[in-house]
């Protein structure tokens, strides 16, 4: 038990001291950045599997006449 606790304190240390945390600003931005290109590409699967929807449905009514 005491191998845990001081795995908890030694990894809060380095969260603290060596670790470079990026300034408000740039955390908001990478934010900003993080949330658009998550919509770009929910938007390019969205459209990807609408059109392999309507193929799959094309060739399913060609084959049945």
């Amino acid at each position: 038990m005491a191998g845990i606790v001081n795995y908890i304190k030694e990894s809060f240390g380095e969260l603290k001291n060596n670790v470079s945390w990026p300034t408000w600003a740039e955390a908001q931005s990478l934010t900003v950045l993080v949330a658009v290109f998550s919509i770009i590409f929910s938007l390019a699967i969205w459209g990807v599997d609408t059109v392999f929807s309507k193929v799959i449905a094309f060739y399913f009514e060609w084959i049945n006449g």
